[in-house]
């Protein structure tokens, strides 16, 4: 189904340049909100127009698409992923179904074959009975092959006493003698068990971006670090654009710089051209892990309050050593501790560099989680953008979920997705792929259907947040990316939808409708219990994924 090389653009031979004619469908279009025919000519959408129209248009040179009445509409952009271990999640052991220790002892015992045993998602409080494994049982499970399963939120893990010893955990911070491991040690035994030969790298890349490409996604931010992998991995994940057969990666790597002329050695040292020192330069750590940063203690867990990994000297010499440069900063941060110490370190960098170069370098924050009106306020000072993921909420923020058992009152204030918009702060949405699925309708239905019905946004606000702001997020040259308009870059999926509607999510008005006279772009309804099929993704005219059913 999925055709590496083929083209919506270009003849699969290479040679020449093709035309191709989109039509009977629903075009997602700011030009023309009754389009239904679209036109590709080479790399670039040439026209969007009406059907009658299109058939005045239509000769033998173009390859002719009928949608029959499918949705084609501009492609996710996905602003926070990591491909490598997306890859690991998807070939290795998959626990998010487990729940109970007994249960993930025998998924372990069950691996075959030889190595390390590499699982994700895990996740104890699912379970009637929290307890984890020993280490003694993972031993006896692995039959003392290394083993390294990581939490769902990628900020703890399950070791194995052969990995604890290869990854030199004795004394480590987070090391403890038990199985879990977090900070320092959970580290040490993710850069051991990801010690893989370049071949498997490149392998486990290709799965995670064919996976995007069949879910409608043209480009993915990576988010490299040197606590989740070396320059090689990053080296690896770039040189994709190369052959332009996969979603467009959007490189960053989170390296803590102390000074000016630091963070040009980082950027110089790093052999590629990345997008920004930012992404998962860590502040703080999870929820899930008791790892991030509050003020008040954790609910489930009296006297803890996360961990917070950068001091805000640090993290304002960062921010000032960036913003001279003109690129992009930023942070991991989840807790209201560790986004306070970010705020101040804005406040601290500006004092330096001044606050126009701190708002014209564009800087970013992943997750922010858990964030007052006072805060969000100062984040649109500096025009500073959020990236968050929407699936989060979907995951834990239920009645009794993750949030409520860890923060209790305060899970109310978590993922505050409307007071962002409402107070001017950019935002991009992802997945944090591996940490929840790359399934983007399901991340806008996530937006509608927030926990917290205030913080809820329409369908279009979050559709927007999915693809062009993924773009803008990232600084990209063309204004017009994310758009399909005449002149703009012809990136898009196409959609089998059961029906297209208007939705918004404030409860007290009409909640949706298909009346075109709205003349606001149709978007699949998101309440029929599946998410839309994806028919095709296109990258810039050549196609990165098609449906068997989509030319028949």
């Amino acid at each position: 189904m999925n055709q590496p090389g083929a083209s919506a653009g270009q003849h699969p031979d290479g040679s020449g340049r093709k035309v191709t004619m989109y039509r009977n469908g629903s075009i997602y279009t700011a030009a023309d909100p009754f389009a239904t025919a679209m036109v590709v000519d080479g790399d670039t959408v040439a026209w969007v127009g009406s059907e009658q129209a299109a058939t005045s248009i239509a000769d033998s040179s173009m390859e002719i698409i009928d949608l029959r009445g499918a949705l084609l509409a501009p492609g996710f952009v996905d602003s926070h992923v990591h491909l490598t271990e997306t890859g690991v999640a998807l070939a290795g052991l998959q626990l998010g179904t487990v729940r109970s220790a007994a249960e993930l002892l025998d998924a372990v015992a069950a691996v075959g074959g030889t190595g390390t045993i590499l699982g994700h998602g895990w996740d104890e409080t699912t379970w009637n009975d929290p307890t984890l494994p020993s280490l003694q049982e993972i031993s006896r499970a692995a039959g003392d092959r290394q083993v390294y399963l990581s939490r769902v939120d990628v900020h703890s893990a399950l070791v194995s006493p052969s990995l604890a010893a290869a990854a030199g955990l004795e004394g480590l911070d987070g090391f403890t003698g038990s199985a879990r491991v977090v900070r320092a040690a959970h580290t040490a035994a993710r850069l051991t068990a990801r010690k893989f030969p370049g071949h498997d790298r490149r392998r486990y890349q290709e799965q995670a971006l064919q996976e995007a490409a069949s879910h409608g996604y043209v480009a993915l931010a990576e988010m490299s670090a040197p606590h989740i992998c070396g320059p090689e991995d990053l080296l690896s994940a770039v040189s994709w654009n190369d052959r332009g057969d996969q979603p467009e990666v959007l490189p960053y790597w989170g390296e803590l710089a102390s000074s000016q002329e630091h963070a040009k050695a980082i950027l110089d040292g790093l052999g590629t051209r990345v997008l920004g020192l930012a992404g998962d330069l860590n502040v703080d750590g999870s929820i899930g892990s008791r790892t991030a940063a509050l003020l008040d203690d954790y609910s489930d867990a009296p006297g803890q309050r996360g961990s917070l990994y950068l001091s805000v000297d640090e993290a304002s010499k960062h921010l000032a050593a960036t913003s001279a440069l003109g690129i992009q900063a930023g942070f991991h941060v989840i807790g209201d501790a560790g986004l306070a110490a970010v705020l101040d370190a804005l406040d601290a960098a500006a004092a330096e560099v001044g606050e126009q170069r701190i708002r014209a370098a564009g800087h970013r924050l992943e997750h922010v989680e858990l964030a007052d009106q006072s805060s969000i306020d100062r984040l649109a000072k500096y025009s500073v953008t959020v990236s968050v993921q929407p699936g989060f909420d979907a995951a834990w923020g239920a009645p009794g979920g993750l949030y409520e058992q860890r923060l209790g009152s305060r899970s109310a204030g978590m993922n505050p997705f409307a007071s962002f918009y409402s107070s001017g702060v950019p935002i991009a949405f992802g997945s944090d792929s591996p940490v929840t699925a790359l399934r983007p309708w399901s991340s806008v239905r996530a937006c509608l259907e927030h926990s917290n019905p205030e913080q809820r946004i329409s369908a279009r606000a979050a559709f927007l947040g999915h693809t062009r702001a993924g773009w803008r997020a990232a600084k990209h040259r063309n204004p017009l990316m994310g758009q399909l308009v005449p002149g703009a870059p012809a990136s898009f999926a196409v959609w089998e939808v059961e029906e297209l509607m208007v939705q918004v999510a404030d409860s007290r008005v009409q909640s949706w409708s298909t009346d075109p006279r709205a003349r606001t772009p149709l978007l699949p309804a998101l309440d029929t219990g599946s998410d839309p099929r994806c028919l095709q993704t296109v990258r810039e005219g050549r196609e990165l994924f098609a449906h068997e059913s989509l030319r028949v």
